[in-house]
C-alpha cells in the first residue's frame, strides 16, 4: 500500500520482518530531529506498535529508549536537587542514595522494576551498612526510608522528563516486620531518668569535662556544644548562652561550621548558677592548660577543646561522653539523649510546652512533644496521685 509505514523486509535467511521508521521528536539538547527503527514479526504487531507510538508522540507522553543507568540519572538529578542546599544537607542527599549506587547504579534506569526497589529494601535493612558500624549488617529504618523518599523524588522528575514511563518506587514499603522492629528498638531507647542524670553527675564533678557535660544535659545538641564561642556565645555576667548561632556539624570526616537551619533554633538561654559554675571553672582551667602547653596551645575561643585548646568533633565529645557513663556506672544512652532527658524533665516538671520547645529551639510544639517527651513509671505515678485526690 502507497505510504504505508510498515515495510516489508526479507532477511538473508528467508526469514521475513515487519519494519517501520517513526519520528519520535527533537533532541531538547541539540535541537535535531530524532528517529527510531523498530522491527516485529507481524505485521499486526508492527502497525500496532506504530500507532502507539504516534499517539504518544502526538500528546507528548512518548517515553523514547534509552541507555542512561540509575546511577546516571541520580548524578543528573542530585546536580539540580541540591543546587541552593548547604553543603551539610547536599551530603544527607547523597548519603541517602548511596545503596541504591551500589545495588542498582549499572541499571538501565528504563529497566527498573518493583521488584529491585523491594530488593534493594531487605537488601539495605539486612545487610547494607558499610559505615556508622559493623560492616555487612542491616541499616536503620530511618536510613531506608529517607532513600525512598530521595529516589522517589528522583524517579518523580524522571517521569517528568520523560525518561520513563512510571516510578516504580511510589509504591514501595519497608516491610511491616522491619517497621514493628524498630518501633519496638525505639521503645526501649529512654534517656536518663532524673536519678541517672544525679548520678552521673556526682561521679563526673571533678571531671576536666564536667561543664560540657552540663551543657549537653541543658538540652545543647552536640554539635552546638561544639560550636560554642567564648566570644560572643557565653556570658557568664549575665548568666546567659547563645545555642545555635554557631554549630560544628561532621560531614564525611569535614567539619561544617553553619547557624542553626531556623530562626527557633538560634536561642538565647539562661543559664543555671551550676553551669555558671562550671564553665567559669572550666575557663580558668583552660587558661592554666595555656600557660602550660605555651607555644603548643592554639587558642582557638571554642569552650569545648582538647587540651591544647583545639576545637573538637561531635564523635570526639561522643567517645568522651561514652568514657565517663562507663566509670560513672550508670546505664548507656547516646549523647543526644542527654538533650531527650532534659526536654522530658521540663515538660514533666510542670513547664509549659511552648516554653520547653522555644528552650529546645523547636518552632513545632507537636514535634517537641512527640518525639523529645519519653514519660516513665514515676512520671505516671504522678498522674495516679493526682487522681487518687480527684476520687478522694
Amino acid at each position: 500500500m502507497a505510504g504505508d509505514p510498515i515495510k516489508r523486509v526479507e532477511l538473508s535467511d528467508g526469514t521475513v520482518r515487519y519494519r517501520f521508521v517513526v519520528d519520535i521528536g527533537r533532541d531538547p539538547k541539540t535541537g535535531k530531529r530524532r528517529q527510531i527503527t523498530k522491527t516485529f514479526d507481524t505485521k499486526r504487531e508492527a502497525k500496532a506498535e506504530h500507532a502507539r507510538i504516534k499517539h504518544q508522540t502526538g500528546e507528548g507522553s512518548y517515553v523514547a529508549p534509552s541507555k542512561l543507568t540509575v546511577g546516571d540519572w541520580l548524578d543528573t538529578w542530585l546536580k539540580s536537587a541540591t543546587v541552593d542546599l548547604e553543603k551539610a544537607t547536599a551530603r544527607s542527599y547523597q548519603d541517602a542514595l548511596r545503596c541504591v549506587y551500589d545495588l542498582l547504579g549499572d541499571r538501565k534506569l528504563q529497566t527498573l522494576t518493583e521488584e529491585d526497589i523491594d530488593d534493594l529494601i531487605r537488601w539495605m535493612l539486612t545487610s547494607g551498612r558499610k559505615i556508622g558500624g559493623k560492616p555487612g549488617t542491616g541499616l536503620g529504618l530511618r536510613s531506608v526510608q529517607l532513600m525512598l523518599n530521595r529516589l522517589r523524588a528522583a524517579l518523580n522528575e524522571a517521569v517528568r522528563r520523560r525518561l520513563v514511563v512510571r516510578n516504580v518506587a511510589e509504591a514501595a514499603r519497608i516491610p511491616k516486620a522491619a517497621r514493628e522492629a524498630a518501633a519496638e528498638a525505639k521503645a526501649e531507647r529512654t534517656p536518663w531518668s532524673t536519678e541517672e542524670v544525679k548520678a552521673f553527675l556526682a561521679t563526673i564533678r571533678e571531671d576536666r569535662l564536667y561543664a560540657p557535660m552540663l551543657l549537653s544535659l541543658m538540652g545543647l545538641r552536640p554539635a552546638e556544644a561544639c560550636g560554642l564561642r567564648w566570644t560572643p556565645d557565653v556570658d557568664l555576667e549575665a548568666q546567659t548562652v547563645k545555642a545555635g548561632d554557631n554549630t560544628r556539624t561532621l560531614v564525611v570526616g569535614e567539619v561544617v561550621e553553619k547557624g542553626a537551619k531556623s530562626e527557633a533554633g538560634k536561642r538565647g538561654l539562661p543559664l543555671p548558677v551550676q553551669a555558671v559554675s562550671a564553665l567559669k571553672a572550666f575557663r580558668a582551667r583552660q587558661a592554666a592548660e595555656k600557660l602550660a602547653a605555651g607555644e603548643a596551645y592554639e587558642d582557638s575561643g571554642y569552650v569545648v577543646v582538647d587540651e591544647l585548646g583545639r576545637a573538637v568533633k561531635t564523635d570526639w565529645l561522643r567517645r568522651r561522653f561514652y568514657k565517663l557513663i562507663e566509670r560513672a556506672g550508670v546505664r548507656k544512652v547516646r549523647l543526644y539523649d542527654a538533650r531527650h532527658a532534659c526536654l522530658t524533665y521540663l515538660a514533666t516538671s510542670g513547664v509549659p510546652d511552648v516554653i520547653v520547645s522555644a528552650w529546645a529551639g523547636h518552632a513545632d510544639l507537636s514535634f517537641t512533644k512527640r518525639v523529645y517527651i519519653h514519660p516513665n513509671a514515676d512520671h505516671l505515678k504522678v498522674a495516679a496521685d493526682q487522681l487518687g485526690e480527684l476520687l478522694g
